[in-house]
């Protein structure tokens, strides 16, 4: 399924996204550290946030189908960029289960973590390093 996402400059390094199909709309910034004023997510942190977003949604999917409790699961994701040339470099995802998860189910949900297609999209030179917390 093709989903469209139109972008339009603003101002002052702002970008509007429009995803097209819900009418939802995010904008974006550059970061402090590349000129910009960091007042909203970055393209960067966009791309970083959809591989939080993508591994807690898949665990959601699979908790729900094996009857798991997955309320109130986080993760925090930091993203690494390198100089030369500027890209992202590192993500360090560290994510916190539900409490009371029997050994099964947290390893049937941190076998999540490779399944996400955003995971699967990453260029090889990208260290993904998770950590269960």
């Amino acid at each position: 399924m093709a989903v469209k996402i139109s972008a339009e400059y603003i101002n002052n390094s702002k970008v509007k996204l429009n995803h097209c199909l819900s009418g939802d709309k995010i904008i974006t910034d550059l970061p402090v550290d590349n000129g910009g004023k960091g007042s909203t997510f970055s393209p960067t942190d966009l791309f970083a946030s959809s591989l939080a977003s993508c591994v807690l949604t898949i665990m959601s999917k699979v908790a729900d189908r094996n009857g798991i409790n997955f309320e109130g699961a986080k993760m925090e994701m930091e993203k690494v960029m390198a100089d030369n040339p500027r890209r992202v470099d590192k993500l360090l995802g560290i994510i916190n289960l539900p409490d009371g998860l029997n050994e099964t189910d947290k390893k049937r949900l941190v076998g999540c973590i490779k399944a996400c297609p955003v995971h699967k999209s990453l260029h090889p030179d990208i260290e993904v390093v998770f950590k269960i917390a």
